[in-house]
């Protein structure tokens, strides 16, 4: 056999395109207005950093100059991969983006409030606020969010920068995201989502686990395909390099 026909073999044997079970988590951006210079001014408000790198979807009530507002979100630190189906799919379909079928109710998205500091003869008495997020000094420093209130359907909590903590439930159609890990100390249905944006060394930590999706750093495990013997259990969910998910019913410790 030539060494011509035995390439030809190895790469008969490769498949030239494989389709893997990952799921890319996103938000949707709705915008109301085509003004950049407004649409900056609320990223500012909003973003703790120009890190994050979450895919986004924009879904515009308005006409937009796309290009350039894709340019302003890239220089965020988001990534736009498309636009919801309607007055911006023939801009996305020149520049190569996605569309997305404008469909179902829209979730809402929970906006914690940030902290204030409480003044220097009270810091020793008060107790922090509920749903709070902590702006850190330096743009890259881990932030960790504490949130007291039960996600209900139709709710969503998107934290970047650090582990997102529950202190409540989260209800089935509702959605816990955070590119670190993620503890809820309650009954965790919904979708739960650690390492968003890749990270494979984020956990799940719940103290009751019987969620609808669970995710981490893209690979997920819809409810169907959960081992019985998990549910309800307090679980800890992480990826393991050729292995996936990976639960561990923490009673087992």
């Amino acid at each position: 056999m030539t060494t011509e026909n035995a390439a030809m073999l190895d790469n008969d044997a490769i498949p030239a395109m494989t389709f893997f079970g990952k799921m890319l988590t996103f938000s949707r951006l709705q915008l109301n207005t085509n003004d950049l210079t407004v649409i900056e001014a609320q990223l500012n408000q909003t973003l703790q950093n120009k890190i994050s790198q979450i895919p986004i979807v924009i879904d515009s009530s308005v006409d937009q100059d796309l290009d350039a507002l894709v340019d302003l979100l890239w220089s965020w630190g988001l990534q736009p991969i498309g636009v919801v189906k309607g007055i911006l799919e023939d801009q996305a379909r020149a520049l190569r983006l996605a569309i997305f079928p404008a469909d179902g109710n829209r979730i809402e998205r929970i906006v914690p409030k940030p902290k204030k500091e409480p003044k220097a003869d009270q810091k020793s008495a008060q107790e922090p606020a509920a749903a709070q997020a902590i702006i850190p000094p330096v743009p890259d420093q881990v932030t960790n969010l504490i949130y007291d209130q039960i996600l209900r359907s139709g709710q969503s909590l998107n934290h970047v920068g650090g582990d997102l903590i529950l202190t409540n439930g989260i209800n089935r159609g509702a959605e816990a995201i955070t590119d670190n890990s993620l503890h809820v100390y309650g009954r965790a249905q919904g979708r739960l989502v650690a390492g968003a944006t890749g990270d494979k060394d984020a956990r799940i930590f719940c103290q009751m686990f019987n969620p609808s999706l669970v995710s981490v750093a893209g690979t997920y495990c819809l409810h169907d395909n959960l081992p019985e013997h998990i549910i309800d259990k307090p679980v800890q969910v992480r990826f393991k390099e050729d292995e996936g998910l990976v639960f561990t019913v923490m009673e087992d410790f």
